[in-house]
Formats: structure tokens, C-alpha cells, sequence
């Protein structure tokens, strides 16, 4: 069996086991976390940080979490929201004026929250060089017309969601959503999570190891059988794996953590604002993220979705995951939250690591609560 080191909860051992099997299966590195009333039951990795399996998974190896990014950045505009900085109900144009433009003007903040503002991705291919670009992104997007009557229709804005909302932010704030983020949120909780991950950290990435028998031109895709084809705005595993993507601020994909720092964060959401004496939003202001905007057939992923402010709604849990593996998922009814990321990509259709991990902690919580 797999060396899994770190420490858990004898309750919850079927999670390091579950991460031992799948590491037995051929899965290259991962860690798991399970956060109960903001603390630690369960804090596990395993596995090797490079394709090779030659360099360990270690207590603070970090990697790319792709879309669990996205929740992070949300958490930055549910605490200005919170603090009344910013109005979720206000047109984006309010904040930012160019963005008014081709019809824009109807699409509000709470819309690209909700993935429901019709603009799911760019009209023109885009590349990495575009992704790094902050000012070329962006300017794009203000310049495009809504695919749809913003609010009328869900569709998950994959990659531009970020960009949106964190050019808001800017706007409101005065900085960028990584250093937003670091003075306000992983900073005060002490976190090891980074939005735009600066040099002195690269020797602790694990790498982005594509499903086996591909290679690093392997690119995203959603999830769903009826989903939309891609249209130039995929992301490869090489571009997951450039210094370019590590050093830019992508708020929807480009977040390096591990699993333990991504339960701390988000267990402000499943502690009504709170963790460990730090209280970054108010409980009424940490509830606003599980009010349903949206419900339907997502017409990006091609399958059923409830879709909250800034995250996916699963019955009374709420979360999201990321491309490659990576999930996190907040019981706020339980004060709990399972995260899990990993550097081993799998096909979509695939993918059950993340939910698997998800029902044993389950199993473990039952005994806990006795």
C-alpha cells in the first residue's frame, strides 16, 4: 500500500486509506483534508510531486487546484459584498464603465457570480499569452456582446468568470485579486494558498501529469456528455505547468495550494464567517453564497446544475471542483469541509476521486458526532 503520511482521526481512517488506493491505482501525488468546526481531523498526503516519482509529496508541496480557484475569489467579493463595498445586485458597469459596452449594461455582479451573465468564454481563440495578459483579457470581454439575456440562463463561465469578477475587485479595491486575497484572507488565516505564485515557492509544486497514455498538449474540457465543444480557449497541461501561468493571476484557474490550506480558507463558509478567532464575514454574509441563483441544464456542461453565489449548490452542501481532480466541499450544516487536490489529471468522464474521498469522510463524521 502507499505511504500516506500526515495525521487523521481513527474515525476517519477510510480517507487516508481511500488516498492510499488511489495512489495504488496509478494516481501520481495528492493530499486530502477534512476540517471539522475549523480544525483539522484529518490532514494526509502521499504520493510523488513529479511525473517521474522521483520527488515526494511532502507536508507543504503545493499545485495548481484549477477550478477550486474560483471559490477563493468568490470568498474575496462575498466579503466585500459583506462589507457593503461592493453590491452584488449592481450592474458590473457600475464599477466598471467600459464594460457597459454591446449590451452589457443589464448584467450584474451577482450574474458572473452565478455563471448566468451569458459570457461563458471569449468570441475569439485565446492563449495562454492572452490568459497572462490581465489588460488584454480584459479588454476583450468588456468589448464582446452576452451570448444570452444575462440572468435568463446558466452556463459556466470557465476561465472568464475570473477575469470578471476580479477586475471588479480591482476596481473596488485598488488591488488585484491575488493581493486582495493575501492581505485579507490567506494572510490573516495563515494559509498556504496563492493566487499568482511568486518564484520563491516553484521548488514546491508538484507538476501537472496529464491521464495516462496522453501528453502535455491534453487540454480541458467539460465534463458533461451534452456539453459544447471547446472553441480555442482550452487550457493544456503544459500551459498549467509555465512559470507564465504561475506568476499570472488567473482568478477562475491559476490558484497553487494544498489541501489543507483550501479546508482552512473555506472553512470560514462552513463556521458562519469564523475560524480559528478570524472572522472574515459575518454569518448572514457567509450564508449568501448558498442562495440559488440558477437551476437547469447548463448549457456549457451539458447537465443539470444549481449553481449559488460564486459556487456550485449540491443539495445542502456547496462547493466546486477543478480540471485534473482537485474538490472541495462545504457541509455548512456540519461545520465540516473536505478538500482534496491532486497533480494527476483523469478523463472527465472519469472522475469520482474527489466524491469518493467526499462519502468516506461521511462515514468517519458519523462516528465523530456520536
Amino acid at each position: 500500500m502507499a505511504d500516506i503520511r500526515g495525521t487523521y482521526d481513527d474515525l476517519l481512517s477510510a480517507v487516508p486509506g481511500k488516498l492510499a488506493a488511489l495512489l495504488d491505482a496509478g494516481d501520481v501525488g495528492g493530499s486530502v483534508a477534512v476540517f471539522v468546526d475549523g480544525e483539522p481531523v484529518v490532514d494526509v498526503w502521499g504520493g510523488y510531486a513529479d511525473a517521474e516519482r522521483t520527488v515526494p509529496w511532502g507536508r507543504d508541496t503545493i499545485t495548481n487546484v484549477w477550478s477550486v480557484t474560483k471559490t477563493m475569489t468568490a470568498l474575496c467579493a462575498l466579503i466585500l459584498a459583506d462589507r457593503g463595498e461592493l453590491d452584488l445586485d449592481a450592474p458590473v458597469a457600475r464599477y466598471w464603465p467600459e464594460f457597459a459596452a454591446a449590451g452589457k449594461d443589464r448584467v450584474l455582479v451577482r450574474h458572473v457570480l452565478s455563471h448566468t451573465a451569458g459570457l461563458p468564454e471569449w468570441d475569439v481563440p485565446v492563449t495562454l499569452d492572452d490568459f497572462c495578459d490581465w489588460p488584454s483579457a480584459t479588454a476583450l470581454l468588456a468589448a464582446q456582446a452576452p451570448r444570452w439575456v444575462p440572468g435568463t440562463d446558466g452556463g459556466y463561465h470557465s476561465l472568464t468568470q475570473g477575469f470578471i469578477v476580479g477586475e471588479v475587485l480591482r476596481r473596488v479595491t485598488g488591488r488585484t485579486v491575488g493581493e486582495f486575497f493575501a492581505l485579507e484572507v490567506s494572510g490573516p488565516l495563515g494559509a498556504d494558498f496563492h493566487i499568482g505564485l511568486s518564484a520563491e515557492h516553484d521548488d514546491r509544486v508538484a507538476r501537472v501529469v496529464p491521464p495516462p497514455g496522453k501528453g502535455e498538449d491534453y487540454a480541458a474540457s467539460a465534463p458533461g456528455p451534452d456539453a459544447e465543444p471547446a472553441s480555442g480557449t482550452g487550457v493544456r497541461v503544459k500551459d498549467g505547468n509555465s512559470v507564465a501561468w504561475r506568476r499570472a493571476q488567473i482568478p477562475a484557474a491559476s490558484g497553487f495550494g494544498n489541501a489543507r490550506s483550501v479546508a482552512l480558507i473555506q472553512s470560514v463558509m462552513a463556521c458562519a464567517g469564523a475560524v480559528k478567532g478570524v472572522r472574515l464575514l459575518s454569518e448572514a454574509g457567509a450564508g449568501r453564497a448558498r442562495e440559488e441563483q440558477f437551476e437547469g441544464e447548463d448549457r456549457v456542461l451539458g447537465m443539470p446544475m444549481r449553481w449559488g453565489l460564486g459556487y456550485g449548490l449540491f443539495g445542502t452542501t456547496y462547493g466546486w471542483g477543478g480540471w485534473g481532480g482537485s474538490l472541495l466541499m462545504i457541509d455548512p450544516d456540519s461545520r465540516m469541509v473536505v478538500a482534496y487536490v491532486t497533480n494527476q489529471v483523469r478523463e472527465p468522464a472519469d472522475e469520482t476521486r474527489g466524491l469518493d474521498l467526499v462519502m468516506s469522510a461521511y462515514e468517519g463524521l458519523q462516528g465523530l458526532r456520536r
